[in-house]
């Protein structure tokens, strides 16, 4: 096993090495500028357009319900474990290029979505499909379906056996098992290695909860992730606050120790310092920052192609919002509370570190701490895992050439399975096997982004020129 964590962790390495980096943020540099930087103009429009459903339109869920289902997707373990094990690996540092990737990400997203409108289909069924896949297909030609088809394999595969299944129910049961049986007093036997009670009983309530709603499809997914995830994503950043707030005197040197760790001053563990910090720091950040909000990947504007909407522009307005949220105020909030906290430099892992931040700064009794911070990681987990299952869903579907009920319910079955056999995997070679999937997905998703980018533009420039000639409501 020893010997297999570290062959992924080296296929790790070499997906999200330089080339990948520097790609991804050249993508959101790009569009960033040729849509003259929309995620600082029109930011306060797209929260307001998040709220608003547009007249007159056609999709078959509200742009809110949409929005909704990606940060159901986007809104889990990565904004809870994801920014430890980022400031963990990389230092503080790596919270400071969190919030470059996710700056240049809102762009990027906003690119996303206003494509997978423009270039969404009607399926024979009256369904909405869309995506990546379609708008590599249908927006630089029919020679690039192979492309199309690369990124629905790696999206499938990223959602069965990455970050939308795995990933996740790893992240509830460890959380679980830190609160419910912290010493691994209760334990059994499971395909030869040893668990607790609390992992096996934890993972067979999420397994049939997923079993119960997955069946019901997009609508379904919908309808809970409209509910839920807007209330935990209020009480999560709730709870943060309140030890920001509380310790609002160590805001100062947090951020000072944030910025020397970015940029090499502050040295590492094992003293490591210079380039070698700036690199750590970068790698874990940035990637651990696609991991949470997943600008780039891809994902997002599969949910984004069901809106009931008419203007891509203004779903695009509305999908970037999504990177705001996550990233620029969630994963902050869980950065700024681990770093000042000092969790990131104590013999923990995970969990426990984010776990240690809340028990340090929440002035509640450390179980009632603990036990907040569980639920809201086993929610958005949960939520997460709901979202996947959507995208990886919508990649089948391309990859088989229509939807074939047998074909899904099949998948649907396998999908479930993943997620029960996920609290038995290792930490660290769940979240390498996410990390590179990840990557992959990113790769012709990025480079179709960039191809597109004067279309972005342009949809850009003819939307806005329309808006202020009052045109549009």
């Amino acid at each position: 096993m020893e010997k297999l964590n570290q062959i992924v962790s080296e296929i790790d390495a070499f997906v999200w090495g330089v080339p990948l980096l520097v790609l991804i943020i050249f993508c959101g540099i790009l569009l960033s500028c040729r849509t003259g930087f929309i995620q600082l103009r029109k930011l306060g429009k797209a929260l307001m357009y998040m709220l608003k459903d547009e007249e007159n339109s056609s999709g078959e869920v509200s742009s809110f319900a949409a929005l909704c289902t990606a940060l159901s997707a986007t809104v889990g373990t990565g904004n809870i474990v994801g920014v430890a094990t980022a400031i963990a690996a990389g230092g503080p540092g790596a919270l400071f290029w969190m919030e470059i990737a996710a700056f240049l990400g809102m762009s990027t997203k906003y690119a996303e979505g206003l494509l997978a409108i423009k270039y969404r289909v009607k399926a024979a069924d009256g369904s909405i499909l869309g995506g990546p896949f379609y708008y590599i297909e249908n927006g630089l030609g029919k020679k690039y379906k192979w492309l199309a088809k690369l990124f629905a394999l790696f999206g499938l595969l990223a959602g069965l056996l990455g970050i939308g299944t795995i990933t996740q129910i790893n992240g509830i049961t460890s959380a679980a098992n830190g609160f419910f049986d912290p010493d691994a007093i209760y334990t059994v036997q499971i395909l030869g290695q040893t668990v607790t009670w609390t992992t096996v009983l934890a993972g067979l309530l999420i397994t049939v909860c997923v079993a119960l709603i997955i069946i019901g499809g997009i609508q379904r997914i919908a309808t809970v992730s409209e509910i839920v995830v807007p209330v935990m994503i209020v009480f999560y950043v709730g709870s943060c606050l309140m030890i920001i707030f509380g310790h609002i005197t160590e805001i100062p040197s947090a951020i000072v120790t944030v910025m020397q760790s970015a940029f090499g001053i502050r040295p590492l563990a094992g003293g490591i310092t210079g380039s070698a910090i700036i690199m750590l720091s970068m790698r874990n950040g940035i990637s651990r920052g696609i991991f949470s909000n997943e600008a780039g990947l891809g994902s997002a504007p599969i949910a984004a192609a069901a809106a009931k909407t008419k203007e891509p522009v203004r779903q695009g307005l509305v999908t970037m919002t999504g990177t705001f949220i996550d990233t620029i105020l969630v994963c902050t909030m869980t950065g700024l509370a681990i770093v000042m906290a000092g969790s990131y430099e104590k013999d923990l892992a995970g969990v426990q570190i984010t776990t240690d931040a809340f028990c340090y700064g929440l002035p509640f009794p450390e179980r009632i701490s603990s036990f907040l911070l569980m639920l809201c990681l086993a929610v958005f987990a949960f939520t997460t895992i709901l979202g996947w299952n959507y995208y990886s869903e919508r990649c089948l579907s391309y990859l088989v050439g229509e939807s074939n009920p047998k074909i899904t319910a099949i998948y649907r079955w396998i999908y479930i399975a993943a997620v029960f056999i996920g609290p038995y995997l290792t930490v660290e070679a769940v979240w390498n096997i996410a990390d590179i999937f990840n990557g992959l997905m990113a790769l012709p998703n990025v480079a179709a982004l960039i191809c597109l980018s004067g279309v972005v533009s342009k949809e850009t420039k003819d939307y806005l020129e329309r808006l202020k000639n009052g045109e549009i409501k």
